[in-house]
């Protein structure tokens, strides 16, 4: 089985892009969610399609504060922790806020699930914790030094993990994500992903704006595929898999240049004008990182994570959800 079942499951960050995706996953079979958000990044609209059901509970609220995660936490047997101020210029410019809610927030959603005897908790890492090393691909036990505020809190979350799995005896699982898009993924604000973005420009027959040569490349990895990875993580029943790190991607390296000509070739399909939209290319930014390639051999061979989604096939996906949807 690689499904959770009738069970009780917190997901914080519930409101978000992917803790909805998960919510989404998780009421289909038959389990009762509570949701954990305080709407700070998170949106109404996201948990819209769940509210009439009996199996969901909604607590608004913040992870930074312990009553209320102890309250979110209260009989629930997992926990899958998405909630976090994510976006590396947003902790460049707020570092205090950032580390008050990925690192305070974390130990307090960790506590609460201890007392209230969860079977296992599963949090939202990020490849941002291999900061300045330049090996490729990425294996988990081979990390640099973080580049940003949201990095370090991101890589003190994996150390108070493993310490309360040797201290206290909770299961926990890491799942480091690399370079997350698809359906409900917010196209605009200040801290826009590039695939939304790229989608919108080419919606409103825009020049979508490619940061310097377009070589630069990432792993992206469409959201069933975290979803699986994630359901994967509360049930495995291997030991070798339990209080551990995994990435999670698909492990191909997509240049922004493939990246344009996939998403116009897609949109073109529901708008031929699309078509023949070329790209504007402007300056480099400072502190990118050229390219992140991650090994998934460990979540494979642990977690029997195979990711369903290869990168074009969820950005056809996705494609056609931004064009229904905005």
């Amino acid at each position: 089985m690689d499904q959770v079942e009738n069970s009780r499951i917190l997901v914080t960050g519930g409101a978000g892009f992917i803790g909805s995706n998960l919510v989404e996953a998780l009421l289909a079979r038959n389990n009762e969610v509570v949701v954990l958000d305080n709407f700070m990044t998170g949106k109404r609209e996201n948990l819209a399609p769940f509210a009439g059901s009996r199996a969901f509970t909604l607590i608004e609220g913040d992870i930074r504060d312990m009553a209320v995660c102890r309250k979110a936490a209260d009989g629930v047997e997992y926990v899958l922790h998405e909630a976090a101020l994510g976006s590396v210029p947003r902790s460049v410019r707020d570092p205090v806020t950032t580390t008050e809610v990925n690192v305070s927030g974390f130990v307090n959603i960790l506590c609460a699930a201890r007392e209230a005897k969860v079977k296992r908790f599963v949090y939202a890492g990020s490849s941002s914790v291999y900061g300045d090393s330049e090996a490729l691909p990425k294996v988990e036990d081979q990390i640099g030094r973080p580049l940003s505020p949201y990095a370090i809190t991101k890589y003190v979350n994996e150390l108070y993990a493993e310490n309360f799995s040797r201290l206290y005896g909770i299961e926990t699982v890491g799942l480091r994500y690399f370079n997350v898009f698809g359906r409900r993924q917010d196209p605009f604000g200040d801290y826009a992903a590039v695939i939304p973005k790229f989608v919108i420009a080419l919606m409103k027959h825009e020049s979508p704006v490619i940061n310097g040569d377009g070589e630069y490349s990432r792993d992206f990895t469409y959201v069933d595929n975290i979803v699986q990875a994630n359901q994967l993580a509360l049930l495995t029943g291997n030991p070798e898999a339990v209080n551990q790190v995994f990435n999670v991607a698909v492990g191909e390296r997509t240049t922004l240049n493939q990246l344009f000509q996939y998403l116009r070739e897609d949109l073109a399909e529901f708008d031929p004008e699309i078509a023949k939209i070329e790209p504007h290319y402007g300056p480099g930014r400072a502190g990118d990182i050229p390219h992140s390639l991650a090994s998934i051999d460990k979540a494979r061979a642990r977690l029997g994570y195979v990711p369903r989604f290869s990168v074009k096939q969820g950005l056809a996906e996705a494609a056609r959800w931004y064009f229904e949807n905005f």
